[in-house]
């Protein structure tokens, strides 16, 4: 990467990247939507620091994410029926096995085709960390409860995607996701639960 943004081994770009990113979750944890904002920049910086490393499935992953974000804040804000917003809810086990195999599929079609015709690094996993994540951000933007236990599997499975790329600050922050996506799941569970009751 080049030096003008590095300091002491440590990228000031990767930096702020991991502070947008962190404060995106602390704020979708919360249910509020502000964490949409912190989405859209933190993948800003993030889609290229990716391209610039050749994980072309993560870099691709970010400009998905830049959409998402503003998709996911429209609908925590404006949608439902009542325009006021949606609220948690569940999915199915036929509805998760159809997620899982997808995602299964589909990242075996792009790490093929990304092993075979280009540079790309650890294709298959990048291809598996990315299409999860495609998913799993569907189900964050629908408030779909169980998103926090794809993030555990997605996020511990881009920790070694990111050791091997040398994104140390990255590392560390998915580290932090899989604690915080812990976190998420009971969290949003309690709210679920409680708002099932009323």
């Amino acid at each position: 990467m080049p030096e003008w943004y590095s300091f002491n081994g440590l990228t000031l770009v990767e930096t702020l990247a991991v502070v947008f990113s962190i404060a995106y979750l602390l704020f979708a944890l919360k249910e509020n939507s502000l964490c949409w904002y912190c989405a859209f920049f933190s993948t800003a910086i993030y889609t290229w620091i990716f391209g610039d490393v050749q994980l072309y499935m993560e870099s691709l992953l970010n400009v998905y994410y830049l959409v998402m974000a503003v998709y996911g804040w429209y609908q925590w804000r404006k949608g439902g029926e009542d325009h006021q917003g949606i609220h948690i809810s569940v999915w199915t086990y036929r509805q998760h096995g159809l997620a899982i195999v997808s995602v299964i599929v589909l990242s075996v079609i792009s790490g093929y085709l990304l092993e075979n015709n280009t540079d790309a690094q650890l294709p298959y996993l990048d291809s598996f960390t990315t299409w999860g994540a495609v998913l799993t951000t569907v189900m964050v933007a629908r408030k779909i409860l169980e998103n926090w236990l794809y993030w555990v599997v997605i996020d511990a499975a881009s920790i070694y995607l990111y050791l091997d790329r040398e994104l140390y600050q990255t590392v560390v922050l998915f580290a932090v996701y899989v604690v915080l996506a812990v976190v998420g799941y009971f969290t949003w569970r309690k709210h679920y639960l409680e708002q099932v009751s009323v």
